[in-house]
């Protein structure tokens, strides 16, 4: 057992030396330059064709086309990570079963579905981090959105035109709205036309705000509005709705924190006599009565999360 540990701290100290000093600065090389390229599209008569090589039709493609694959990527471009939908997937695969082994082998469950059960629970942080990311920088940018809806107007008032006020929003505005504009840019210096930039920027930063902005600048290119009026009322009426949304997250603070202590209570409980009263609470995993009330407690609080999300969840 000791020489087994040791190969497996050496074999995993030189994966994270090679990590850090060889494969990490390659892969993010590479990566770096796929973001940039992925979304960048020329118009070509009425189609748009992407710069980047289209995967070719095998077995293998049919992963790609899958919803669940398309979503997943979404999520993660929009999280700006530099992650692939399959590699996710993958790893959250390796952890479903290395979380089953672990309650076969180490926590001797005796159960099935109790060991399935833990392997989902295993499974699930990737995908819960994607996603935590993904909202931090969704809130981030629908926070910076008034700040460069007036920049946007001033530079339209100081006489540029539509695609010389898109110019200033990317050199001026930070990131991560700044690199969105960037992008945009770069997809007009390809080719592609106002209209079509615009609705791929909807696509990559799907807020609600930032397409009422997109359509605004369309219409104005299509039908001659005064644009500067309807930016200063669209920037006017974001700034009211992000402080009530902020007000009334100060009101219902201690209703916030009395859910997610009525959530945490029972793992909470029930840690503190795994370690204090073993043989009190391991009746749950050990009979085949306790394992059916432990199921049963489990997709209980599960559904109790969602039902509280579900109410709390106020869109503004």
């Amino acid at each position: 057992m000791i020489p087994f540990l040791t190969l497996l701290i050496f074999t995993g100290a030189f994966a994270l030396a090679a990590e850090y000093a060889w494969w990490g600065p390659e892969r993010r090389t590479r990566l770096e330059m796929e973001q940039r390229l992925r979304g960048l599209r020329v118009e070509s008569g009425r189609r748009s064709t992407s710069l980047l090589r289209q995967p070719q039709s095998s077995g293998a493609s049919f992963l790609l086309r899958l919803e669940v694959m398309k979503r997943l990527q979404s999520l993660i471009d929009q999280a700006r990570l530099p992650y692939r939908a399959g590699n996710v997937l993958a790893f959250s695969g390796l952890l479903l079963v290395a979380g089953y082994l672990t309650a076969d082998v180490v926590l001797l469950l005796p159960f099935f579905i109790l060991k399935v059960l833990f392997g989902i629970g295993c499974s699930l942080p990737p995908i819960a981090y994607i996603r935590v990311k993904r909202q931090g920088r969704m809130r981030l940018i629908e926070e910076m959105l008034p700040d460069a809806i007036d920049l946007f107007t001033r530079a339209m008032r100081a006489g540029h035109n539509i695609h010389g006020g898109l110019q200033v929003l990317a050199e001026e505005t930070p990131d991560p709205l700044g690199g969105e504009f960037k992008k945009l840019m770069e997809d007009l210096a390809l080719g592609s036309a106002v209209t079509e930039a615009l609705h791929s920027l909807g696509d990559r930063v799907p807020l609600l705000d930032l397409r009422f902005f997109s359509t605004g600048v369309i219409l104005q290119r299509e039908t001659g509005a005064n644009i500067v009026v309807v930016m200063e009322n669209l920037s006017a009426i974001i700034r009211e709705r992000l402080q009530l949304r902020a007000r009334l997250r100060a009101h219902t603070a201690q209703q916030r924190f009395s859910a997610v202590l009525l959530c945490s209570l029972p793992i909470v409980t029930g840690t503190a006599f795994y370690f204090l009263r073993y043989e009190y609470i391991s009746v749950l995993w050990l009979t085949p009565l306790g394992s059916r009330f432990l199921v049963y407690g489990i997709l209980s609080e599960i559904i109790g999360i969602l039902a509280l999300r579900k109410i709390a969840a106020v869109r503004l």
